[in-house]
């Protein structure tokens, strides 16, 4: 039993539009490279370079400054347990 069946919801490709969609997104990016690569290129070691704090800021998000762990012996205990 599908939990889809029940909830109603359905899939992004289950649609032929989005299927279209993505097609035509796919067919206009690679136009938008190929043609105007040259001005893309100067600026992709700047784009590297600005995804670092980007990759910072959203992928610790879940870490809230260690607040979690009330004492070091406990982050000690733990670290051991894992391995």
């Amino acid at each position: 039993m599908d939990h889809d069946e029940h909830t109603g919801k359905r899939g992004f490709f289950d649609s032929r539009a989005n299927i279209v969609l993505v097609g035509f997104l796919a067919i206009g990016a690679y136009f938008l490279i190929t043609e105007h690569g040259a001005h893309i290129i100067p600026f992709l070691p700047w784009l590297l370079i600005l995804a670092c704090p980007l990759m910072h800021l959203f992928m610790h998000h879940g870490h809230h400054g260690g607040s979690n762990h009330s004492d070091g012996a406990a982050s000690d205990r733990e670290r051991e347990e894992n391995r």
